[in-house]
């Protein structure tokens, strides 16, 4: 059995986690078939948006920990910097909508993934755990960068420590995630949202995440002298032209992504 599903349809690429028997954790295959996934999902023009979730009950319960007691397996260091960090480095730098659906459970890595994505998502009975105190280990996968950043650093630093279990509807509330949807609507309605942003100026969408990125790190004067650079090149793109003139034409505008 694959350790992920791919497929694409329409322009989306559907990442499914497929381990579920372990709740879609991680082992080594599992992380470097995702991160060639995303590499071919940034080089392939014909992908807009990219839409990832999981298989069965859980999203993914972050690090397989079999493997991590396996005597022959990878040390801490190696799943860290080679496994998990370039996933969400990947997720962050292609420039192309990832929408995370969270399917169930998303704990530990998983959690964190998840939370780097575009858009996050989940049905109304997921939860998200930031597991990593209960076996005395630290946030990884980004976690200790996108939280605070999503909810408040008071928050983040008790939950992190605490290992408090959020419900969809609390992590909504507070700012972790986009929307929650119930759990017979939620296929339907993530992947509607994939759908929609892969019919979008892609460059523009992604011109939007790397000024999103670098704003992370930037001064005011240069997080708008970036917004100037890139807006220029947003008003180079077809799909500039054709939203101007679908706008004044009063139709519905037909973007490419380029």
């Amino acid at each position: 059995m694959e350790s992920i599903n791919f497929e694409v349809i329409s322009n989306v690429a559907y990442i499914t986690l497929n381990r579920p028997a372990v709740f879609n954790s991680f082992n080594k295959p599992m992380a470097l078939r995702l991160q060639d996934l995303l590499d071919h999902c940034k080089d392939n023009s014909e992908i807009r948006a990219i839409y990832i979730t999981g298989n069965g009950k859980a999203f993914c319960a972050g690090q397989d920990l079999q493997e991590i007691t396996d005597p022959n397996g990878p040390e801490l260091s190696e799943i860290v910097s080679k496994h998990y960090n370039p996933i969400v480095e990947r997720i962050r730098q292609i420039e192309k909508p990832v929408i995370t659906a969270v399917n169930g459970v998303a704990a530990g890595a998983g959690a964190n993934i998840a939370l780097s994505g575009d858009v996050c998502v989940a049905t109304e009975s997921a939860n998200f755990i930031q597991a990593f105190s209960k076996i005395g280990l630290i946030p990884d996968s980004g976690g200790t960068f996108f939280l605070p950043r999503l909810i408040g650093f008071q928050k983040a630093s008790a939950l992190m420590m605490l290992g408090d279990k959020i419900s969809a509807s609390e992590a909504e509330k507070l700012g972790m995630i986009y929307a929650f949807f119930s759990d017979e609507e939620f296929e339907e309605k993530s992947k509607a949202i994939a759908i929609k942003l892969s019919k979008m100026p892609t460059k523009g969408l992604g011109y939007t995440k790397r000024a999103l990125n670098q704003s992370m790190r930037n001064s005011l004067t240069e997080q708008l002298a970036l917004e100037d650079e890139l807006q220029t090149l947003s008003g180079t793109t077809h799909d500039y032209d054709e939203g101007v003139s679908a706008f004044l034409e009063k139709r519905k505008p037909n973007f490419k992504g380029e």
